[in-house]
């Protein structure tokens, strides 16, 4: 944002001594130290750590400089900040690869030699995306075409940027082969065992017979729980594995949106009026467009149907050279000039349409169809609105739009005999009898005749941006904010006295980068991983569109979450597993039949059936998803009622009735048919 404006606005007699000193004693180390960090302590340099590999930032900085000059080549342009966050993410998992899965191919083997490469390149086994670059005109790959191209290649000089991309392309395949290889390993790694393929026969195949007693947990009240802290910690031990995390921390922040003033928008407004004369003048136009545009398009060809609004409401006025603007559009003032006005073989008009369908395709109903659409139009001439009677007759999708086509062309987008219709018409208005075509009669309403006229225009677009004035007036208050407060309370007093919001964000890890709806808010995650400590308020962060004030409000180190912190999450459990066992308690040593059972408790038990249970469905009807039950039917011999027991949403009691259990002959057939199958990837 204006850092620059903002280190002018800080600057004290202090901050230049400091500088002075910095200065001095970065000479003398450089001179007298063993480097220019020397003086001031610490040399460490690592960014990170790689399977046990620790990553110097030079390292990391060199990665992302072949990433970012790749981008160059490819695109012909630095790339933008936001995207540099890719290329970091893109140099970060090169390091990956390098350290810790290319060890891994030399362990088993892989490896990409020099012969096999020529092989990808000009050989028996040409890569496919070499291939797909030399092609005749019958679209096969043509070796010649690939030949000439490497003898060119070979004779450019190393710095050419052809001989560049080339090299670049062509280093990238031995890692891509390897890679290949190395996964065409592990897919011959899989193997399922008789047991598994047995295993998995007998979840889809085999079929339960139940009946079954469900008592939701909410048939006992809230009001009749009392929970204590034993009741909390009893669960929590059972289900600690649940709330296994790696290292989190929690913040609150507070944002200071940097959005354009209205004197800034003024500003631009005006530095483009004083800017039409010029644009008027020039014969430049399209560089003097590209020049003082911020929209990556300056100059382009239009014509009528997708000519600029501000042009189109009344385009046959409009005279080359003249300058309209600026006008706001798309959050951006522009001033655009027609350079030329020409025209074009293709013809585009606009039209209304009401389609009158008949009801089949014969004389009688074809006629019928005709006199409602001449009644229609009959109306129309004698005062009828056209809109009106096609929202109420129309049947096709635009009666809803009043019968509105847009612009068309006439390039056969229209059946034949309505294009005729509407190109052969010299003037807007109502035609004067319907026309048939193979969807029905329509009546139709030319709202612009034909035309092929194009037209060039230069635009320049000024994008509404906050002046340094008012980022560095955002920076202050931010400022102000940060070194007002120490710790969780007063950040949180000083913003609800300020009128700022305050955003909670919790469970961050140290690899994200979004935080709530900051976007790119990686800045904000390595301090809080790095410098961060709880009650600790951090600096002023630099966004895209915020100043952002935050503070640490919790760490959660690797291991297992509190049982504080994860109290309210587990409480609606906790009660159901109190409920669960006052159920349990009322069913203990009652007999009689599931539906004598159900009596106890009214209405909400339930008795169901299910004559086609399987072990992969993981759910009953009327019960839901609940894979605990679903075991327990089958575990059940034939004839066998269950205990009550706790299920996901409820107790329950199960009568297993009968099990079809497919015999082990069957099973062997299958496995020799489905699961044996040798597999026919090979390794490269």
């Amino acid at each position: 944002m204006a850092i620059i404006g903002t280190l002018r606005n800080k600057m004290t007699k202090v901050v230049v001594g400091f500088v002075a000193v910095a200065i001095i004693a970065f000479v003398l180390n450089d001179l007298f130290g063993s480097g220019p960090t020397a003086l001031f302590g610490g040399t460490d340099t690592t960014v990170g750590e790689i399977s046990g590999d620790e990553i110097s930032l030079e390292e990391f900085q060199g990665a992302i400089q072949d990433r970012e000059n790749n981008y160059i080549l490819n695109f012909g342009r630095r790339p933008s900040e936001r995207e540099m966050i890719s290329i970091r993410q893109q140099a970060w998992d090169m390091l990956i690869s390098n350290h810790a899965i290319k060890p891994e191919y030399e362990k088993v083997g892989v490896v990409v030699p020099e012969d096999e490469i020529w092989d990808m390149v000009q050989g028996k086994n040409v890569d496919e995306n070499i291939k797909s670059s030399f092609l005749d005109s019958a679209g096969r790959f043509d070796r010649s075409q690939l030949i000439t191209y490497l003898q060119y290649v070979d004779g450019l000089a190393i710095t050419d940027e052809s001989r560049i991309r080339w090299d670049i392309f062509r280093r990238n395949l031995g890692p891509g082969r390897e890679r290949l290889k190395y996964e065409n390993l592990l897919i011959k790694t899989n193997y399922v065992t008789a047991a598994e393929a047995e295993q998995d026969y007998h979840r889809q195949n085999d079929v339960a017979e139940i009946q079954y007693l469900y008592i939701p947990y909410y048939v006992i009240s809230d009001t009749l729980i009392n929970l204590t802290d034993s009741d909390f910690q009893a669960y929590y031990n059972k289900n600690k594995q649940k709330y296994k995390v790696d290292e989190t921390r929690n913040l609150k922040y507070v944002t200071f949106p940097v959005s354009a003033s209205a004197d800034d928008s003024l500003a631009i407004r005006e530095e483009l009026t004083r800017m039409i004369s010029d644009f008027t003048s020039t014969k430049e136009d399209s560089v003097f467009a590209t020049i003082n545009t911020d929209a990556s398009e300056a100059f382009a060809r239009y014509n009528i149907s997708d000519l600029p609004v501000f042009f189109s409401d009344n385009p046959d006025n409009m005279e080359a050279g003249k300058v309209i603007g600026p006008y706001l559009e798309e959050g951006a003032y522009r001033l655009s000039k027609l350079v030329a006005k020409e025209t074009d073989t293709t013809y585009y008009a606009r039209a209304s349409h009401i389609l009158i369908r008949w009801e089949s395709d014969t004389d009688e109903s074809k006629k019928e169809a005709k006199s409602k659409a001449r009644k229609i139009l009959s109306e129309i001439k004698a005062g009828a609105d056209f809109g009106a009677q096609a929202r109420e007759h129309g049947t096709d999708g635009t009666a809803s739009n009043g019968g509105d086509l847009g612009w068309f062309a006439n390039n056969g987008s229209m059946v034949k005999p309505f294009e005729d219709a509407v190109f052969k018409a010299t003037k807007t208005g109502v035609l004067n009898d319907v026309v048939e075509t193979e969807f029905g009669y329509h009546l139709i309403d030319i709202t612009r005749v034909k035309d092929n006229s194009t037209y060039v225009v230069a635009t320049i677009d000024r994008n509404i941006l906050p002046s340094d004035d008012t980022q560095n007036e955002a920076y202050r208050k931010a400022d102000n904010f940060a070194n007002s407060v120490s710790g969780i309370d007063e950040f949180t007093d000083l913003a609800s006295a300020e009128g700022l919001s305050v955003f909670d964000a919790n469970d961050l890890s140290g690899i994200d980068r979004r935080i709530g709806s900051l976007s790119d808010a990686r800045q904000v995650i390595t301090w809080l991983f790095r410098d961060g400590s709880k009650n600790k308020v951090s600096t002023v962060f630099d966004l895209e569109t915020d100043y952002v004030v935050a503070v640490v409000t919790g760490i959660t180190e690797k291991g297992f979450k509190s049982l504080s912190s994860v109290k309210e999450e587990i409480t609606p459990m906790v009660k159901n597993d109190l409920k669960g066992t006052m159920i349990i308690e009322k069913l203990t040593n009652k007999e009689g039949s599931l539906e004598e059972l159900k009596g106890l408790f009214g209405n909400d038990a339930t008795v169901g059936t299910s004559s086609d249970l399987k072990m992969n469905v993981n759910s009953i009807p009327t019960v839901g998803f609940d894979p605990v039950a679903v075991g327990k039917a089958f575990s059940l011999a034939d004839n066998t009622r269950s205990k009550p027991f706790k299920g996901e949403n409820g107790v329950l009691i199960i009568d297993t009735k009968t099990k079809q259990l497919h015999r082990r002959l069957e099973i062997i057939r299958c496995l020799r048919i489905n699961y044996f199958r040798p597999l026919t990837t090979e390794v490269v």
